[in-house]
């Protein structure tokens, strides 16, 4: 079973996620759907659990090698900066460059609650800090000065409407 992704206006994806303070069945279930969604979605790398309306601090990623899951994430270092076309699950067909740190470390918990750290750079680092975003109620119009959220708005009702001229916003570099 998967669930249905979150888009952008639901009240959830505003929403700080609470920690998870026992992983359980429930949890693991949790997870499970998750990856459901994730590859249900066709293009998305990473899911967290407020995109699909759960507020507590999970995501999911695949980038193709082995499907991960960290709990009650935090990136306990960055460094650098790098700038990419990012997309979203919850804001579909809109792509913004956006300029991140390029390597982080995370730190967090396994399904089995064994705490763990991941270096990662440039794509992984950037999924990272995504999908931390989404935990934090945070998304990519958030991190827009207002202008450049004001266009980015707009090219996305385009989108919603059927526009098939709507088109990545790379000249917007959103901090």
């Amino acid at each position: 079973m998967a669930y249905q992704i979150r888009t952008y206006g639901d009240p959830v994806l505003a929403s700080k996620a609470a920690t998870v303070a026992d992983i359980d069945a429930k949890v693991v279930r949790i997870v499970d759907e998750m990856f459901s969604t994730l590859y249900r979605s066709d293009s998305g790398i990473g899911l967290a659990a407020p995109q699909v309306g759960i507020q507590r601090q999970i995501f999911v990623w695949d980038m193709g090698d082995d499907p991960l899951v960290v709990i009650n994430p935090e990136i306990v270092e960055s460094d650098g900066e790098w700038v990419y076309d990012e997309g979203c699950l919850s804001i579909p067909g809109l792509y913004v460059q956006m300029t991140r740190p390029k390597t982080v470390l995370l730190r967090g918990l396994d399904l089995d609650g064994n705490e763990f750290e991941l270096e990662a750079d440039e794509l992984e680092a950037r999924l990272f800090q995504h999908e931390l975003d989404h935990l934090n109620g945070i998304l990519m119009f958030d991190r827009m000065q207002p202008e450049q959220r004001k266009e980015a708005l707009a090219e996305y009702k385009r989108i919603l409407d059927g526009d098939t001229d709507a088109k990545p916003l790379r000249r917007l570099r959103a901090q």
